[in-house]
């Protein structure tokens, strides 16, 4: 085992999960070959579409489900084979499973009873993770009398009051309303601030992700995309599933020309885009993306711009902008995100207009795959 892995709270080494063979009798991998380090106090999410394998991880790394083949390091330590009971790790799942006949203080406490922790003691620790949740005022009551949010800091007391190495989170704002959902994100990102414990978080919300998270892994068909800060996630996606899934891209196919004055040129959209960097030959093709916010309706491109033309189709208002959809005379089209401005001084577009689309070279997306 190397020195390095005991400076993170998790790691996986080449973690696989299969379940039944196919037809053909090769194995249908769940989680195939995820490789990933997740250091001690980290906000660390997996995001991805149902199916994509984030939870099947997850249970791996709580000992619920145990790895095909592969390592899973808990604090340097190998636990790829202890149930989870073994494991300090704490889960909060989406469904709260509070016990209604019991008293908030007494649901935070029962873990600790089962341990046959003296009762004086997990009383204490109990009322110490109420306050960690700022929820110590509810400790006499009944599940039943409280709110959606309030259910979910107990659960989230419930599992720290084990005081855990890492906890686990299975998209536990599923149940909850929008506006209330916004609220936890912001409150638990605080409280795990605060607390400083590594939280392993998974969601198929890419808002969610982006907002709480200090790093983020994106699955697809039980392998990892891509690691990275949510920026670079965001503004640097490795890949076209990336691009893809994490909030709204333009993305249109492109076949390279040429190479002119050492600079590689693509024709993309009725429009040449210069590429500086690339390496490909005369024909090949490759995906150029690029963000909705990052397009405007022009009357001529400025420098350093490419300028795309075409006609507007849908229209949009959803308040804080309007979203155009610009049809190009190649066949694709263009999501264009204009805000809108006090008193209506912006000129609104209509189905049919004739106009002229600029993204900054810089804004542009290069994908191979």
């Amino acid at each position: 085992m190397s020195t390095l892995s005991e400076t993170f709270a998790i790691e996986l080494q080449n973690v696989c999960k299969t379940f039944l063979s196919d037809a053909h009798g090769k194995p249908e991998y769940a989680v195939n070959a995820v490789n990933l380090q997740i250091r001690q106090g980290e906000f660390f999410t997996f995001l991805g579409p149902s199916g994509c394998g984030k939870t099947t991880t997850l249970r791996m790394i709580g000992g619920f489900e145990l790895p095909s083949s592969g390592t899973i390091l808990l604090n340097g330590q190998d636990v790829s084979n202890l149930p989870a009971h073994r494991r300090n790790i704490n889960t909060v799942f989406q469904s709260y499973a509070l016990f209604p006949h019991l008293r908030v203080l007494e649901n935070v406490a029962f873990g600790l009873a089962v341990k046959r922790v003296p009762k004086a003691e997990r009383l204490e620790r109990a009322m110490k993770a109420l306050e960690q949740v700022r929820m110590a005022h509810t400790a006499d009551r009944r599940p039943s009398a409280l709110s959606g949010g309030q259910q979910q800091r107990i659960a989230l007391a419930r599992a720290l009051v084990n005081e855990p190495d890492v906890l686990l989170l299975d998209e536990p704002f599923g149940a909850l309303d929008m506006k209330l959902r916004r609220e936890m994100q912001l409150e638990v990102k605080e409280m795990q601030r605060r607390l400083g414990i590594t939280f392993i978080f998974v969601t198929h919300d890419q808002e969610e992700a982006l907002t709480m998270s200090d790093r983020i892994a994106v699955m697809s068909s039980g392998q990892v995309q891509q690691v990275d800060h949510p920026i670079e996630i965001y503004e640097k996606p490795a890949n076209r599933f990336t691009a893809g899934f994490i909030g709204e891209m333009n993305m249109l196919h492109a076949t390279v020309l040429g190479v002119k004055d050492g600079v590689l040129l693509l024709r993309t959209g009725g429009s040449e885009v210069p590429w500086h960097g690339g390496q490909m030959a005369s024909g090949e093709q490759l995906i150029v993306a690029m963000r909705p916010e990052a397009l405007s309706i022009v009357e001529q491109a400025g420098d350093d711009q490419v300028l795309f033309k075409g006609k507007v189709g849908d229209a949009i208002y959803i308040g804080s902008d309007r979203r155009y959809a610009v049809h190009l005379p190649t066949g694709g089209h263009l999501l264009v995100r204009v805000p809108n401005h006090a008193f209506g001084a912006q000129k609104i577009l209509c189905q049919g207009d004739a106009v002229q689309v600029a993204c900054p070279l810089a804004a542009l997306h290069f994908l191979s795959h």
